[in-house]
């Protein structure tokens, strides 16, 4: 069904317009007078997220947000991770939906980067208790049902102290309901205008409970809808749709090889290369032709700069074949359950079963004979030169690479919790256990059997009118020869196209599996000590022990490097720890002049891991209220973060980086830096060493051709290892800040926040971009070892390099967070609610390396949004109500594709700036040339959402709406922020329609 062409559509457009206009129009009411005779309610103590303590007030010394269940149905995100994903703390998911060309075992799930730090440093807690991870320490939180969520309560700060490891930007602690009574399902489904991408769902949830307990059960099931890229101007191309026709891959549906000397094609130089013409005789070497191998020299300009754009005679666009978004479905069941046992004393468990089904598509894969060592044999039948041919190449475009994943997750929680009393002292107390087990099998298809290939291109002889592997007498049973130079389209001649046979001989399903598992056995009491002048000093005290287990063993093809999947070797292990924490909440003064409330809040926790010993985290928190309309608030904390099993013991993975060599004489640090010239020239420390070369060096990408642009990828697969040998990072934040509740105006509340981290001893993930940089810009001649990479020593090019993680540099965020919200009740015109959420980054960087005599060395700033804020306006009567919501992000500058060389006009979408002077982060006032970068200013985008409900009076809800209502889309990114096209994988695809019907019961 196609909303855009349906009279569905029509309607629900009709509906919302009128809406707006309606909640505009009266937002000229005047508030309605309070009601003189309400009574007062007692408050119940409450465990608020950041501290242990029971406690009446629900504004601690650090901000926390509120998200309602009344939040999450007024909206139209209905998963999990994209209401968390829409918070404006969050930064840039690390895996997203927009990137298929993810891999390993992360992949399919939703995980959560509070301060755009990485998912690894948000702790992801349920009813406060840890969701459970990865082997990379990542949270998943896509299997968690929407229906059993009361509310989310996003701690904006560091919380080592309370909750152990992780806790670094700060924790999302997901409250599930309970004591729920009655029972309720709803149903949903919505599209994009395109009629793509469409989302069904369902879900209920049902509960009874008596005066000794409840029972809770809730179930959904979900299933979104793939996009191809190319259902999108802006992600059809592979580097936008300004620029259309640029880099187009040469390794594609065309297959072909490189003259050599003793393979000559007539009227063809040497070292060309060449293809089939059109209808051409595969076996005869006077049908090639050379191939036609511009992909454009620039990608950020127009030609009147000098730039020429590419062409895309003899190539491929591979977004023809891959997902801008990749399908999705999930099912879950909840459960909860809550005996009294006694009046002071009762259980608690809880159930969440999970399965997340998952797949991703891209393009058939880029076989390259020259890196794989899979040369054509002069024996074989379909070999047009009678000679070897060792650099050939042909991607399978006929099997697209499919990947589908299936992950199970199993949570089991339960524990006794009471409360008692001593003296006039009352006490809570709580023991439990948490098992959370996740299951994993991944299937993929479409990656070369390097064996058979090899089999497949090597002698073969007519036999019986049929051409058969090997030689005569020594035929190779079951093998199907193959042809790669037969295009795309044109079946025969052992061609790939239509040739079930040898698809099935060439291409073998992988079967790769994961499981890891988390168990935490936890006590905790808390009450108060005594009373002090100003109150009763209040505590917190506890024990946990923690192990977590894991592994990810990839297919036996992938281990062993048989296959074109990226070689990987298993990854298992585990590490166990033991903890114990006490908070003291300690009021200093109370009811006197300035000072209605202080209160201090100190926390400890100490950490003994079995991995590299122990650690203790403190954290300091101070609450002054001055007046009762007037909160300020300070906290000082330590984190850390925890070597995660992938870090320590996570085998060795091959991987295709993209990467700017700093030899490429026209993208590179060469071309305008005479140090790093003659570093390129005469190496470093008599290492890697280019010679002449280095004068003319271009940076080869795929096919061994020049490449188009910066951050281009290698040719070659390069090895990324683990460390056994790591320490946690550690981490100093601080935040200051106030709420305020102004009596003149009712209803109103805003805080503001100020906030700051810095992690120390970061866990990094070396990069060929870093390795190169110090080697040939800074000189560090430890950064050139043969054993890091190596190069081809007749075309300059990485054939060769290996590196893993380590403990080096740090990182700095700091920042804003400014939130209001008014709510305005009239007698004629209804009820409204107005919130704003919002947050400021104003400083971002880090630095990748240790070495203080290089301060230029890994010096960085991230491609991060200044500002992001959601605006929110609700309206409310009677049956009717209508929310907008306003998506904010701000402009920003990421990595340029480059300044064209030698232009005196600049380019129009790129700027040439400086550093600020790098002693603002090492301890030096220099600022080296190497210090210029090149960034691409994006402009801001706000994405409007608009929703309309109506009570029905047989307890129905009927919700219609759109998100992006206007139909927005974002700016070209080069850099593919989350995404493999040049789009912010986190921005809206266009506008989604939807609706939902709720029945209550």
């Amino acid at each position: 069904m196609y909303l855009k062409r349906s009279k569905l559509r029509d309607a629900i457009g009709i509906a919302l317009g009128a809406t707006a206009a309606f909640t505009a129009a009266s937002a000229v009411a005047q508030t309605a007078p309070a009601d003189a005779n309400a009574t007062p309610q007692t408050l119940d103590r409450v465990q608020v997220t950041g501290s242990r303590i029971r406690q009446v007030d629900v504004e601690t010394a650090q901000p926390v947000l509120m998200i309602s269940r009344k939040d999450i149905e007024q909206q139209g995100f209905q998963s999990v991770g994209d209401i968390l994903q829409n918070i404006s703390a969050v930064g840039t998911p690390p895996i997203s939906r927009a990137a298929p060309l993810s891999s390993g075992e992360n992949v399919g799930g939703t995980y959560i980067s509070l301060r755009n730090l990485g998912a690894q440093r948000t702790l992801v807690l349920v009813n406060g208790k840890r969701l459970g991870i990865t082997t990379s320490g990542l949270s998943d939180v896509s299997q968690i049902p929407a229906v059993a969520i009361e509310r989310i309560e996003v701690l904006k700060d560091g919380a080592s102290s309370i909750y152990g490891s992780d806790a670094i930007a700060g924790v999302i602690n997901i409250i599930t309901r309970t004591n729920y009574e009655g029972a309720a399902g709803s149903i949903y489904y919505g599209q994009y205008d395109q009629g793509d991408g469409a989302i069904t769902k369902g879900d209920m949830i049902m509960g009874f409970g008596n005066e000794r307990g409840s029972l809770t059960v809730g179930a959904e099931w979900g299933k979104e809808e793939g996009v191809n890229a190319t259902d999108r101007d802006f992600s059809a191309y592979p580097r936008g749709n300004w620029h259309p026709t640029d880099q187009w891959t040469t390794v594609g549906q065309y297959g072909g090889f490189v003259t050599t000397a003793t393979t000559p094609v007539p009227g063809v130089p040497t070292g060309t290369r060449v293809i089939l013409r059109p209808g051409g005789d595969p076996r005869n070497r006077n049908d090639y032709v050379a191939q036609n191998t511009s992909v454009g020299t620039c990608n950020g300009a127009t030609a009147s700069t000098g730039c020429t754009p590419g062409s895309t005679k003899d190539k491929s666009n591979t977004l023809e074949q891959t997902d801008l978004r990749t399908p999705l479905e999930t099912k879950a069941v909840y459960l909860d359950g809550v005996l009294n046992i006694t009046d002071n004393v009762r259980f608690r468990g809880n159930l969440l079963w999970g399965d997340r089904e998952s797949s991703r598509h891209i393009a058939g894969y880029p076989m390259q004979a020259a890196s794989f060592n899979t040369p054509m044999s002069a024996q074989s039948y379909w070999n047009p030169e009678g000679a070897t041919i060792s650099n050939w190449w042909r991607r399978g475009w006929e099997v697209p690479r499919v990947t589908t994943a299936d992950s199970t997750n199993y949570r089991l929680t339960a524990g006794l919790e009471g409360s008692f009393d001593i003296g006039d002292h009352l006490f809570d107390w709580d023991v439990g256990y948490v098992n959370v087990v996740n299951k994993q099998t991944q299937d993929t298809y479409g990656n070369f059997n390097l064996a058979n290939v090899r089999n497949a291109v090597g002698p073969s002889f007519l036999q019986n009118g049929q051409v058969v592997c090997g030689t005569p007498g020594n035929v190779i049973a079951g093998c199907v020869t193959w042809n790669p130079f037969v295009p795309y389209g044109v079946v025969g001649n052992g061609g790939l196209t239509g040739n079930t046979a040898l698809q099935n001989y060439l291409f073998q399903n992988e079967h790769a599996t994961g499981r890891t598992e988390t168990t935490v056995m936890s006590a905790n009491l808390s009450g108060t000590i005594f009373t002090l002048p100003a109150g009763d000093l209040g505590f917190a005290v506890g024990y946990e022990h923690r192990k977590e287990d894991g592994k990810y063993v990839p297919d036996a093809l992938a281990v062993t490097g048989g296959s074109t999947n990226l070689s990987s070797g298993p990854t298992r292990g585990g590490y166990d720890l033991d903890e114990v924490y006490l908070e003291l909440q300690v009021p200093i003064l109370a009811d006197v002049a300035f000072a209605k409330e202080l209160t201090l809040n100190i926390a400890s926790r100490y950490s003994d891991y079995n991995t590299f010993g122990d650690t203790v985290n403190n954290k300091f928190g101070l609450k002054w209220r001055p007046i009762d309309q007037l909160l300020l608030r300070a906290t000082y904390a330590d984190g850390f973060r925890a070597p995660t099993i992938a870090d320590l013991y996570g085998g060795g993975s091959q991987t295709f980086d993209s990467f700017t060599d700093p030899c490429d004489t026209n993208f590179g640090d060469s071309r305008s830096n005479p140090t790093t010239r003659a570093n390129c020239k005469n190496g470093v420390g008599g290492q890697n060493a280019m010679g002449a070369i280095a004068d003319t060096y271009r940076q080869l990408g795929q096919g061994l051709v020049p490449v188009g642009s910066p951050n281009s990828q290698t040719p070659v697969a390069f090895n990324r290892g683990s460390n056994p040998t790591l320490t946690p990072e550690l981490s100093k934040s601080q935040t200051i800040g106030g709420v305020w509740s102004p009596p003149f105006l009712s209803g109103f509340n805003m805080s503001v926040d100020w906030w700051k981290i810095r992690i120390a001893d970061t866990i990094v993930t070396d990069s060929p971009s870093q390795i190169l940089a110090d080697c040939y810009v800074s000189g560090i001649a430890s950064r050139c070892s043969p054993q890091l990479f190596t190069r081809d020593p007749a075309l300059g090019y990485i054939n060769f390099m290996s590196y893993g993680n380590r403990n080096a540099g740090f990182r700095k965020v700091e920042g804003y967070d400014v939130d209001f919200s008014y709510r305005l009740a009239t007698d004629a015109w209804g009820t409204f609610n107005a919130n704003l959420n919002s947050t400021y980054t104003a400083k971002d960087y880090f630095v990748s390396t240790n070495d203080p005599t290089y301060p230029t060395s890994g010096v960085g700033f991230t491609s991060t949004f200044r500002i992001r804020a959601n605006f929110n306006l609700g309206w409310q009567k009677g049956p009717w109500g209508a929310t907008w919501t306003s998506r904010y992000y701000s402009s920003m500058k990421e990595g340029c594709t480059y300044v064209v060389p030698g232009s005196t006009t600049p380019n129009l979408e790129c700027e040439e700036i400086t550093y600020a002077p790098t002693g603002a982060y090492v301890g030096t006032t220099t600022t080296p040339a190497s210090s210029i970068s090149r960034r691409h200013v994006v402009g801001a985008n706000t994405f409007h959402d608009v929703q309309l409900r109506w009570e029905a009076p047989w307890k129905a809800t009927v919700a219609v709406g759109a998100n992006n209502v206007f139909n927005h889309i974002g700016p070209v990114m080069y850099t593919q922020p989350s995404a493999n096209v040049s789009y912010y994988g986190g921005f809206d695809i266009g506008r989604f329609w939807y609706m939902r019907y709720t029945q209550r019961f």
